[in-house]
């Protein structure tokens, strides 16, 4: 429930004796809208392009009243040193494609990715000078647990919106950390930590509990559940895993929205998740728990991000669920320089430690990993539009970011058009029906069938 909404209730109900007496017939609120992306991995500018179904897109994009996306990028000189451990590929772009994104008519973004710390603590402050001087509201990282976790908020004439951004995927060096007051507290990330337990036949688990007693261990008298070899095991009807959301962590962001709810219009929460269920496409089960949970706490929008395909759309209590909206901006390859860390596991020594190199090695000449798998290059621009907290209409534009393109071209977005759009929401389409979600497709669009 948004601000507005509760200060309406206490109205209704006599509990703020001040107010005047409503009107018997009410104005309708002004519609407000969203635009929401998914990943942007930002190594070049944008602005420079001039194709119509490029520009076309920027200016839907600045038509709203507010448009996000996930900075999965960090903004340095190259003054901060690279972690021995990090997200995967070392993020780094210019500090003026900050800039960049507010040209492209985007106000906020989320933080917390598993790239948040791939440069320490020096990476994400100067990260977060940045994008404070482009004009850009963030959330999802701070100085300790606390500042990393709290809402931030973004004024338009439209209503006040509220932005938290947690993560579950990351190196745990960046994580967050709180202070008792004789430390400083650790800068970092907002998590959502879970556990995981791997679901086994009773014959599986009778060889399991056998293992152990062989290797000398002890194992409990009840023969449904085994912790060995550093995982929790259990009997169930179909093998698989099951995940569930940390319990301190889901309550602390969970207090967070209920904090910028009430403080706020609109609540956007913010989740990277590279977990996943059964496949890719298919978002881990906490992650499910997680999301709703957050709807439960006053949040009007939950969107995903983080394994780099779309995933489904959930209609939750007349609120949003984007499990992923897959990549905005995924240019990932043309990185100015990456430390040794990214090149020793293709031994690649000093003189042919290259960027480039590094592509070649990685994806075996395009034949694997990401430029091989055509999902990752397509996605949707989600449009919602709200009149005041009731949502009226979901509408998804479907874009291409260049599979199959050279490395210098792809990674950039625009509008699909004609068999491809029409591929990327049928995919949509079919990956949200078993959250009893339609989406009605009507030419290069789509839209969720609203209950």
């Amino acid at each position: 429930m948004t601000f507005r909404s509760i200060l309406l209730v206490l109205i209704g109900a006599g509990t703020l004796a001040t107010a005047p007496a409503a009107s018997a017939q009410q104005e309708d609120p002004d519609p407000f809208s969203m635009v929401l992306t998914g990943d942007s991995i930002i190594t070049r500018r944008l602005s420079v392009y001039e194709e119509p179904e490029f520009l076309t897109m920027i200016e839907l994009i600045r038509s709203a009243d507010l448009a996000f996306t996930n900075l999965e990028m960090l903004f340095h000189d190259y003054e901060p040193f690279p972690m021995h451990e990090s997200g995967g590929t070392y993020m780094r772009g210019d500090p003026c494609l900050a800039e960049e994104l507010v040209w492209a008519g985007f106000d906020m973004v989320s933080r917390a990715n598993n790239h948040t710390g791939d440069y320490g603590v020096m990476g994400q402050r100067l990260t977060r000078e940045y994008v404070e001087a482009a004009g850009l509201v963030h959330a999802g990282t701070g100085e300790g647990l606390r500042q990393a976790r709290e809402p931030r908020f973004l004024e338009t004439a439209g209503g006040r919106v509220a932005l938290v951004s947690v993560a579950s995927t990351f190196p745990d060096h960046c994580r967050a950390g709180s202070t008792f007051g004789d430390n400083p507290s650790r800068p970092g990330l907002a998590p959502q930590r879970y556990s995981s337990t791997r679901i086994v036949t009773s014959e599986q688990m009778q060889a399991l509990r056998e293992a152990m007693i062989r290797m000398g261990s002890r194992v409990p008298s009840d023969e449904s559940r085994l912790r060995a070899f550093g995982r929790r095991f259990e009997v169930g009807t179909e093998p698989g895993t099951r995940t569930e959301p940390h319990r301190g962590d889901l309550e602390e962001n969970a207090a967070s929205v209920r904090s910028g709810s009430l403080l706020a219009d609109y609540t956007i929460v913010s989740i990277h998740a590279h977990e996943s269920g059964q496949g890719r496409s298919v978002p881990a089960d906490f992650v499910e728990t997680f999301a709703r949970a957050m709807i439960d706490s006053g949040a009007d929008v939950v969107v995903g991000h983080g394994l780099h395909v779309l995933r489904g759309i959930e209609i939750y209590e007349g609120r949003p669920i984007f499990y992923s909206l897959g990549d905005f901006i995924f240019q990932n390859e043309t990185l100015l320089r990456l430390p040794e860390e990214n090149y020793a596991p293709y031994g690649l020594e000093r003189d042919e430690a290259t960027v480039a190199e590094f592509n070649l090695r990685r994806y075996r000449n395009d034949e694997r990993g990401f430029p091989a798998n055509r999902e990752i290059w397509e996605s949707v621009v989600a449009w919602l539009e709200w009149e005041g907290d009731r949502l009226t209409a979901v509408r998804l534009h479907p874009i291409t970011l260049g599979f199959g393109l050279p490395r210098s071209q792809r990674g950039r977005p625009m509008f699909a058009s004609g068999e491809l759009a029409r591929k990327i929401l049928e995919d949509l389409a079919e990956r949200s029906e078993p959250y009893g979600t339609s989406i009605r497709i009507r030419g290069d669009k789509g839209e969720v069938v609203l209950p």
